[in-house]
């Protein structure tokens, strides 16, 4: 399987500096917000989202959820029957 990933210029010269450390470096682009969620699973080839959730989580990195998102979907759940 081949995969291409757009990689903006400037996050390309940071990972070309990394000296092959690819996860460091990559994981550090999605801290800075240089690369999205996918792009970073798809770099590290992670197939399943799950896997790169645990990912993150296992190098203290953390997404942002507010008491919006949780009303929103709280809301969603309960427009679903749940």
């Amino acid at each position: 399987m081949e995969v291409t990933v757009h990689i903006p210029d400037d996050s390309a010269s940071h990972m070309r500096e990394a000296d092959g450390d690819l996860a460091r470096c990559a994981l550090e682009e999605f801290k800075q917000q240089r690369i999205t969620k996918p792009e970073l699973r798809r770099l590290l080839g992670f197939g399943i989202l799950w896997k790169l959730d645990g990912f993150l989580k296992a190098h203290g990195v953390y997404e942002d959820y507010t008491l919006e998102d949780f009303e929103q979907e709280r809301a969603a759940l309960k427009s679903l029957g749940f």
